[in-house]
């Protein structure tokens, strides 16, 4: 991945983990789970870890 691909990935996931955060509000609000959504979370702040990662490396 070069750093603009890493850099729109990281860009998108953000908008991503905020768009689930508001549904997670909302399902709560609503008194239904949010197991499955808090789960993408984790997955999302796994994978922005490893990108920013990446993109520390390729600046080093």
């Amino acid at each position: 991945m070069t750093k603009s691909e890493i850099e729109s990935r990281i860009a998108e996931l953000k908008m991503d983990y905020i768009r689930v955060q508001g549904d997670i509000e909302k399902l709560e609000s609503t008194g239904h789970g949010v197991t499955k959504a808090e789960e993408q979370l984790v997955r999302m702040e796994k994978e922005l870890q490893e990108l920013n990662e990446k993109l520390a490396a390729l600046s080093e």
